[in-house]
């Protein structure tokens, strides 16, 4: 058997990637996928400082961390280096694009132009996906879960307002089947996982951690789920290995060869053996069918940089940026009415799983104003309370020296009593900041008008305008403003919005799906035009934004792709 030549290579292990390879390993095609980060099993994503600072993406200095953090002109994206992509970061949330959504802006006339993919053609793969997932809602109507303070703003917020408020399917697991949700159980695991950490997974224990990865396995990421099935099924996974190149074979051959370089995880954060990626010896791999699914940003660079080896690429390449819409805002000390006074409402957005409801608007498409978009609560992680807990306690400084003060004089007097735990309370203050603070996550049908190129040093750029999607973003926002004032709350904007930038989680388009080479770069099946056998499975194909969600989208397109490979082989396409 050729160790260096393979029936598919797949490029990245996200939502495209991992769906591909176990799809195409089920069929008995020899698999291999090429993920350039590390593995992430049960309590290995940080959590102190110390091993933050250390967990950035920076291959020049041997750092091969979990975030890869991006700025742009305008905008800024955060994306996920490991072995299961974006889903070690998401937020777990698995919603279908709106069936009226489906639509690309045609920016030139000012009109509508339909996807090359229907939602009635995604809707059975999305259902695979959901149940490959383990999709279930957040059991809001069970204790423990019922005294969610956060889940319950947001419903409460919605109900005021006359709008759309649901709980969405999420890839977390709150209960074993068969059992009630209970926070901290072992996890059932038929079959071994790829991390072969046995009775190592929890049930959610409802830290709000999701973000920054959890420790517990409580969610059902890509590592648990699509990889390690794949690598039950012989597909062959390699972590720590960056591809540079690719191009088609030589000599009239079909297939396609790329030269990667293997990253040396083992020495990661030891200072004295940090070294440059250029010093890595390249190697060489081939394969018939090569999958591009190293994620937007990724992708449409890969591209751009081997596109003199593909001259008959689509000048579509690098068009239909969006970020998603993708908004950040705060609903700050959040407040009840009660007998005619403003009393504190216990937020404690910490606790239960990074989202666990969502309110949708509708778009002037499906009988609303505009654009649509959504709006989820959002949680984060306990320590984040405290430091707000410190800036708290700052402005209430002179009410601690004051009753440290009368503490002192009282000792003095001999009066001091040895029970003070009165006093104690009275240094923590209301806690108002950590206890009354309600992000809300937004995104939705922006105007995908970003184009990604080179620039002079050959490092990805991207000519965005937040100007483009200004009604949108205002839109959201005032909705925002709207939500807070319904909890009593002042609305704070997310702070990179006073500097005219945006942040984005969910970077999609740049190599657009279309009808034909002038529309976009890949068909309604993923393929190339032009190149055969060339697929890309990632968030890279959508030619505008999903606006829900779009982990699940690009999941399900990946398994249509997949699904249209297979059929191909057995000669039925």
């Amino acid at each position: 058997m050729d160790e260096t030549h393979f029936d598919a290579v797949i490029i990245g292990s996200g939502f495209g990637g991992s769906v591909m390879a176990y799809r195409l390993a089920q069929v008995g095609l020899r698999v291999c996928v090429l993920e350039r980060g590390k593995s992430y099993p049960p309590g290995s994503f940080p959590r102190s400082p110390y091993q933050l600072k250390n967990s950035f993406w920076n291959p020049n200095e041997g750092k091969y961390g979990l975030f890869n953090v991006w700025s742009f002109q305008g905008m800024n994206a955060i994306v996920s280096s490991g072995l299961g992509g974006g889903s070690l970061i998401y937020s777990n949330v698995l919603l279908r694009k709106d069936e009226k959504w489906f639509v690309e802006d045609n920016l030139a006339n000012g009109g509508y132009k339909a996807w090359p993919v229907t939602r009635a053609e995604l809707d059975p793969h999305y259902e695979q996906v959901e149940q490959m997932l383990n999709a279930q809602r957040y059991p809001f109507h069970m204790a423990p879960y019922a005294t969610t303070a956060r889940t319950r703003a947001l419903q409460y917020a919605a109900e005021q307002l006359g709008l759309a408020w649901s709980l969405p399917y999420l890839a977390v697991t709150f209960a074993n089947p068969g059992e009630s949700p209970i926070p901290g159980v072992l996890i059932d695991e038929e079959l071994p996982n790829i991390h072969h950490r046995k009775n190592a997974r929890s049930t959610c224990r409802l830290c709000s951690e999701c973000n920054i990865g959890c420790n517990y396995g409580s969610k059902n990421t890509l590592d648990y789920t699509y990889l390690s099935a794949a690598h039950r099924l012989g597909a062959e996974i390699r972590t720590g290995h960056e591809v540079r190149s690719f191009a088609p074979l030589e000599g009239g051959k079909r297939g396609y060869t790329m030269t990667y370089v293997q990253h040396r995880l083992e020495i990661e954060r030891q200072p004295s053996d940090t070294h440059h990626p250029e010093e890595l010896v390249p190697q060489m791999i081939t394969t018939d069918r090569l999958i591009l699914a190293a994620g937007t940003l990724g992708t449409t660079y890969l591209l751009l940089k081997n596109k003199q080896d593909f001259p008959a690429l689509s000048p579509q390449l690098g068009k239909h940026f969006s970020g998603n819409g993708d908004c950040l805002g705060f609903a700050l000390k959040c407040s009840d009415l009660r007998n005619g006074q403003r009393v504190p409402r216990v937020i404690e957005a910490s606790h239960a799983p990074a989202i666990t409801s969502s309110i949708r608007i509708a778009d002037a498409l499906d009988g609303g104003v505009g654009r649509g978009f959504y709006i989820q609560d959002a949680g984060y992680p306990e320590f984040i309370n405290w430091i707000l807990q410190i800036l708290d306690t700052a402005q209430a400084s002179g009410q601690i020296l004051s009753l440290a003060a009368h503490l002192a004089l009282e000792r003095f007097k001999g009066k001091s009593a040895s029970d003070i735990g009165s006093y104690m309370i009275q240094i923590f203050g209301t806690s108002e900041l950590s206890s009354g603070l309600l992000p809300m996550d937004g995104m939705g049908r922006d105007i995908p008008g970003g184009q990604m190129h080179l620039d002079e040093q050959g490092l990805l750029a991207l000519d965005w305008n937040i100007q483009e999607s200004h009604d949108y973003y205002e839109g959201v926002r005032q909705k925002m403003k709207d939500i807070s004032s319904a909890l009593g709350a002042e609305f704070v904007d997310d702070p990179l919005w006073a500097l005219n930038q945006a942040i984005t989680v969910h970077p999609l388009g740049g190599c657009a799906m279309g009808n034909t080479i002038d529309e976009g770069v890949v068909n309604a099946y993923g393929e190339v035009f032009g190149y055969p056998n060339l697929y890309i499975a990632d968030g890279s194909v959508m030619p505008g934004p999903v606006g829900a969600n779009p982990s699940l989208t690009i999941a399900a397109l990946s398994d249509r792709f997949a699904q249209h490979i297979v059929e191909t082989l057995r000669g039925n396409v």
